[in-house]
């Protein structure tokens, strides 16, 4: 059970250190992007980074990994962790499903 803590509390880590880390690229390309959430396996074996921004979700994940290695040294410089696991870019659907969610109601519920 301590693992499972131990997952959580680096997995806000890492979202905290990837939101800062984004902003500073200077990159026209990437836009605003939010960092949703991080979802590190047990083994450190990778971390899964959910983002969001406006554009084509593909050209995003192409963009990020391009800029992957500059994000895996950051967090290694401002994180305690022996072994930095190998970051996976993925577009967050939560956004865009809730979104369809509440258009779907409204316009099943007209005021």
């Amino acid at each position: 059970m301590r693992g499972y803590e131990r997952t959580e509390r680096l997995n806000e880590l890492l979202v905290r250190i990837l939101a800062e880390e984004v902003e500073r690229l200077d990159d026209d390309r990437l836009g605003l992007i939010t960092i949703t959430g991080v979802e590190t396996d047990r083994d450190l074996s990778q971390a899964r980074v959910f983002v969001i921004a406006e554009g084509p979700d593909e050209e995003l994940v192409d963009l990020l990994n391009e800029h992957r290695t500059r994000l895996q040294r950051a967090i290694s410089e401002r994180s305690r962790l022996r072994r930095v696991p190998p970051l996976v870019f993925v577009a967050d659907e939560t956004v865009r499903s809730a979104d369809r969610i509440e258009a779907i109601l409204r316009e099943l519920n007209p005021e």
